[in-house]
């Protein structure tokens, strides 16, 4: 993590993981900044999603510097953040009280005393999770960084989002799952992975909401973008491959994806809105889902079109038995910072 940037360091030569892809960067001078929130508290199926930073960081030096988009791609600069001490502990604690809160909820014995004070104490502290990720990300936002963050569940990426609120007058939400995340405090949980996007919509500058890949949701859920008067949009996977089956091109369902979005996006990228077998240890993968060159592709033409990724976030990555999962998450971060850093001019 100390290395600097330094004439003599060979993009081609073998990298360690002592670094982000073996990038001789700090977080000084790199200029996008991933940064590591391993927490994955309040999962509602399989947990493992907190141990997803560490996997991608490792995997991360198996990934080649060359990229075919981006010229001398590595010279944009990524670094990461130290992973969390504190919020590792804090995740590794909770966790097993949330599993027995959950298992006595879905029971329908969770309205007592004891369960409710358990409950109360998950969702204070995630509330706190989301004051230090957004005071992290404000740190680095404010000295023009492109702030990454990698989860971890898709909770913990909320203080970031209401970070870019304050940094930005106005913005939307590029937001690539298989699920909506729409419930208000799923199982209880204010600040529940499944209710990432019912929380970012309390951000009033937050001017639309795109979601694509989505095939996974509630009758409630559908309720809530129905009456959204628009500040929704929903490209389900099952409406996208219709088309697709009809004849249209890829690169047409993008260009109407993008048509929706304003001119500084967000993007938030849940690994489950891939096919999962590219992420087969996700912790709610759902059949279909993009292809990985689609959603390069898609994000691509986000580019293309002008617009600006303000900031973004990977959540999800839940390494299996071997590197697979962090593998395509290791990937999938290089790409994205490449072309939020070209949106920026930052090459």
């Amino acid at each position: 993590m100390v290395k600097k940037a330094s004439n003599s360091f060979d993009p081609d030569g073998p990298a360690t993981a002592d670094t982000l892809f073996g990038l001789p960067y700090t977080l000084e001078n790199a200029k996008v900044v991933a940064l590591p929130v391993p927490w994955d508290v309040t999962v509602s199926y399989q947990s493992g999603a907190a141990k997803g930073p560490e996997a991608i960081l490792n995997a991360s030096a198996q990934v080649d510097l060359f990229d075919e988009k981006v010229p001398n791609a590595w010279k944009i600069g990524i670094a990461m953040e130290e992973m969390p001490a504190k919020w590792i502990a804090k995740s590794k604690k909770l966790r097993p009280k949330a599993e027995a809160y959950i298992d006595l909820f879905t029971a329908g014995k969770a309205d007592n005393k004891k369960t409710q004070e358990v409950l109360a104490e998950i969702n204070a502290e995630c509330k706190e999770l989301m004051k230090w990720v957004k005071e992290k990300s404000l740190t680095h936002l404010k000295k023009n960084k492109i702030v990454a963050l990698i989860g971890g569940d898709h909770s913990t990426p909320l203080g970031l989002m209401q970070a870019v609120s304050e940094h930005c007058s106005s913005f939307g939400i590029l937001h690539i799952d298989a699920h909506c995340d729409l419930r208000n405090a799923y199982e209880g949980f204010t600040y529940s992975h499944a209710s990432i996007m019912f929380n970012a919509l309390k951000i009033k500058n937050l001017e639309r909401l795109v979601q694509v890949g989505i095939r996974d949701f509630s009758e409630g859920e559908n309720e809530i973008v129905q009456n959204s008067k628009g500040r929704i949009k929903f490209f389900s996977d099952k409406t996208m491959k219709d088309k697709m089956f009809h004849g249209a091109s890829w690169y047409e369902i993008t260009q109407s994806i993008i048509s929706t979005l304003p001119k500084q996006v967000y993007i938030s990228f849940d690994i489950d809105g891939l096919d999962p077998k590219l992420c087969p240890n996700t912790g709610t993968p759902v059949p279909g889902g993009l292809q990985f060159w689609e959603a390069i592709h898609l994000i691509e033409m986000v580019v293309e079109s002008g617009r600006q990724i303000v900031a973004f976030d990977i959540n999800e990555v839940a390494p299996g038995k071997d590197e697979w999962d962090a593998n395509v998450g290791a990937r999938l971060l290089y790409k994205m910072s490449n072309l939020a850093a070209l949106s920026n001019s930052l090459k």
